[in-house]
């Protein structure tokens, strides 16, 4: 586990550029058809099909990776319900066991996915704040326990949620990052100031600040009001389709996530991934477009 005081992140600024974030897993394991059509998602994988799934962060790795995500998008207490956490302490131990089985060197970082309670694309939602606070603390507590470096926590849209999330880390020194969900018009969606909610953040000594799962138009959209002065990452959702009910994607092709890359590098990002319709090409491309041998 990393020092809570040390900011990987610096280590961008030393070698001069962007880390670089691994793509989809559970997406691609959906493609191959080994995931469950339940609330569980991905997280079954883990048991069923250990070596798919470390197979996989190894394809990410000999990408070009430097930062591996656990399998554990849904290994929340609340995704397994009545039997919640004993489920999911196996889940994110066998999660991290996993990630660490395909990492064979100490400069590869290892994020721990951590997702909002509830499913990340609705705007209303059923838990209480007092469920959504217990299954942030546990889920987060165990995946430090277990060996992550430090906390991603993803596609969050809520402020309640993301206030949680920010002040039990803070207070509990867990090295976190917080990557948002927002619309076109830069509100989260339950209604917040996505500027806001970053400020809010910020205030909290996060590693980064990040923006998944939204569009290249949105992110342009944000880099050019929010014009970020502090350490910032994306990683886009690659597929076509409804993100959100009001959030559609064209969809993006290899040489369109380039053109993204080349243009959010403007903005000085501290790491750069992708998100949902992603495989590891898409890392390679990053990676050559960051190095300077993508001319296209």
């Amino acid at each position: 586990m990393i020092n809570s005081h040390f900011n990987p992140f610096s280590f961008s600024n030393k070698i001069n550029r962007p880390l670089i974030l691994d793509g989809s897993i559970g997406a691609l394991l959906q493609k191959k058809g080994l995931v469950d059509k339940s609330p569980f998602w991905s997280t079954l994988a883990n048991e069923k099909y250990p070596e798919e799934v470390i197979n996989l962060h190894k394809i990410y790795i000999e990408a070009g990776t430097d930062i591996i995500t656990t399998n554990t998008f849904r290994t929340n207490p609340t995704a397994f319900k009545f039997s919640g956490r004993i489920l999911s302490d196996r889940y994110v131990r066998n999660a991290v066991k996993l990630v660490k089985q395909a990492v064979s060197t100490d400069s590869i970082l290892i994020a721990g996915s951590n997702a909002p309670a509830e499913d990340c694309y609705q705007s209303k939602r059923t838990l209480t704040k007092k469920a959504i606070a217990e299954n942030h603390k546990f889920h987060i507590d165990q995946l430090m326990d277990y060996g992550c470096d430090f906390i991603l926590n993803e596609t969050q849209s809520h402020f309640d949620e993301i206030k949680f999330i920010a002040d039990y880390c803070n207070k509990n020194k867990i090295p976190f990052i917080m990557s948002f969900l927002f619309d076109e018009k830069l509100k989260l969606l339950d209604g917040n100031s996505l500027r806001k909610s970053i400020d809010y953040v910020l205030s909290k000594n996060p590693l980064a600040i990040g923006f998944n799962c939204i569009t290249y138009e949105i992110l342009m959209k944000a880099l050019q009001k929010i014009k970020p002065d502090f350490n910032w990452g994306f990683y886009l959702n690659c597929s076509k389709g409804f993100i959100t009910e009001k959030i559609y994607s064209e969809g993006l092709s290899l040489s369109d996530y380039s053109n993204v890359v080349k243009a959010a590098l403007k903005y000085s990002p501290s790491f750069i991934g992708s998100c949902c319709g992603s495989t590891p090409a898409f890392t390679r491309q990053i990676k050559r477009v960051i190095d300077g041998s993508d001319k296209s």
